[in-house]
């Protein structure tokens, strides 16, 4: 091997020396003891993107879809008849999925008008927030409740009426107390609740001591 390829085999390897350096330790790192916080407006708002997201896909890719297709079509009793969950049935049911994991944050349908009577507010706050979005539906009503001895803090963000697939169903179903929906009126709302866990007082230990 000539003097010229020996020093380019050199550099190449010491090249790859130097970028795997790089990502195996990179140039900042944050002590094991460093707390990352964010506001909970901006925790509720990502989870509340993500909960839309997942709703819309599986309304357009998954529902619309199999229906268009004529495979399986989507109904309100869906468990007795092996059809597809209804959009708002889907995200109930990954909201008691989310719920049943013991993290401290739920999500579910309420409003002023349920078809289903257990989609109504259980706190006060959920109450003036489901009266407030109807005239200002730009931002989620939020602030902090008590459940028992537990705190929460409760965003209730405006649920529209996007889909005529959507209206139709809530103005025909003959248990709905509202049967002149529009689009993009607002029907309900997502509430997303997060349970705030009680920080020790600095400088108490919690050893059993």
């Amino acid at each position: 091997m000539t003097s010229s390829k020996k020093w380019l085999w050199g550099a190449a390897l010491l090249g790859f020396a130097i970028g795997g350096a790089t990502v195996l330790s990179p140039g900042r790192t944050f002590p094991e003891t460093t707390s990352i916080t964010l506001p909970m407006d901006t925790v509720a708002d990502y989870i509340h993107a993500i909960i839309e997201a997942d709703r819309d896909v599986y309304t357009r890719h998954v529902v619309e879809r199999m229906q268009t297709k004529g495979i399986v079509v989507a109904s309100e009793n869906w468990t007795d008849q092996s059809t597809l969950p209804l959009p708002a049935q889907f995200l109930i049911e990954s909201g008691r999925n989310v719920g049943r994991q013991g993290l401290g944050v739920e999500y579910r349908l309420i409003s002023l008008w349920p078809i289903n009577k257990r989609n109504v507010a259980t706190t006060p706050l959920q109450s003036i927030g489901l009266g407030t979005i109807l005239t200002q539906s730009n931002r989620p009503y939020t602030g902090v409740t008590r459940v028992a001895d537990k705190r929460y803090y409760e965003a209730v963000y405006p649920d529209r009426a996007v889909t005529q697939a959507c209206i139709g169903c809530h103005n025909a179903h003959p248990d709905s107390p509202k049967r002149d929906f529009k689009l993009n009126d607002v029907m309900g709302a997502i509430v997303i609740s997060i349970e705030l866990k009680q920080q020790p007082a600095s400088g108490v230990r919690h050893d059993g001591y």
